[in-house]
Order: structure tokens, then sequence, then C-alpha cells
């Protein structure tokens, strides 16, 4: 260590916490596992150029969190910040996996009673939540 604390552990610190601006904690909830696409918004202005990193990434290929901060050197939760501001700006979306789609095998699809029931259990956990309402 120098005289003026110049490590490079020092610096990767000051890098990420410029990178987010200060921020700690994604708007989105993400799991390390959850895939993302490249949406039809572009980044906003002032954003780090990783943001333009990671749509390349994604415009590729779908790419998961966790994939996204490997590929670019990050902290996870730094990723998961900088993906935050994409899906606000739409540039990113979360890709969602046809595996109940309308050609899955009527075996395979949640019934109707099982989804109800989940809707239920929600709905008492998260007695507070907004509820989601599409546009239309």
């Amino acid at each position: 260590m120098s005289i003026h604390g110049d490590t490079a552990e020092d610096s990767t610190f000051v890098r990420t916490y410029t990178l987010t601006r200060g921020r700690t904690r994604p708007r989105h909830l993400l799991g390390l596992d959850t895939v993302l696409d490249a949406g039809p918004g572009r980044p906003g202005l002032g954003q780090a150029e990783e943001c333009e990193e990671i749509l390349a990434l994604c415009r590729d290929h779908r790419r998961s969190v966790t994939e996204l901060a490997g590929r670019l050197g990050r902290p996870v939760t730094a990723v998961k910040i900088l993906v935050s501001d994409l899906l606000d700006s739409q540039a990113l979306v979360i890709s969602v996996t046809d595996a109940y789609g309308p050609d899955a095998d009527a075996d395979e699809r949640p019934t109707t009673h099982l989804l109800a029931a989940l809707s239920v259990a929600l709905k008492r956990k998260f007695p507070d939540a907004i509820p989601y309402r599409q546009a239309g």
C-alpha cells in the first residue's frame, strides 16, 4: 500500500461507486439467474459505458445477471443497478421462457385452480402490494 492508500482494491471500489452513482441497491428485484434480452428502448443520457456493453452482450444473446457480471468483471450488485437503469428505459427486458405457452402440453400448464390459490396466498402475504393492471 502506498502512502496515499491508492491500492488496486481502493481504485476498484471508487470506480464501482462512481459507476453506480453511489447507489447500493437496484430498483428492480433481480436474481442471479434472471435472464435479460435487448428491448426496444435506449439507455438514458449519462449512463455508464458499461450499459452499452451490457446491451451489446444482450443483443448478441440472452444473458443472465451473473453472466453479465462475469463478462464485465464487475460486482453483481453494481451490474444489477445498471440493469435496473436499462430496464427503466426499456433498453433491456426480462426474458420469460415460454414453458406455459400455447404449444405446451396441457398436463404441463398450471391449472386455473393452482393459479387462483397462488394469487390468494400472495395477497395474504403482501396485503399492501399494488395490483398490476395491464394497459388496454
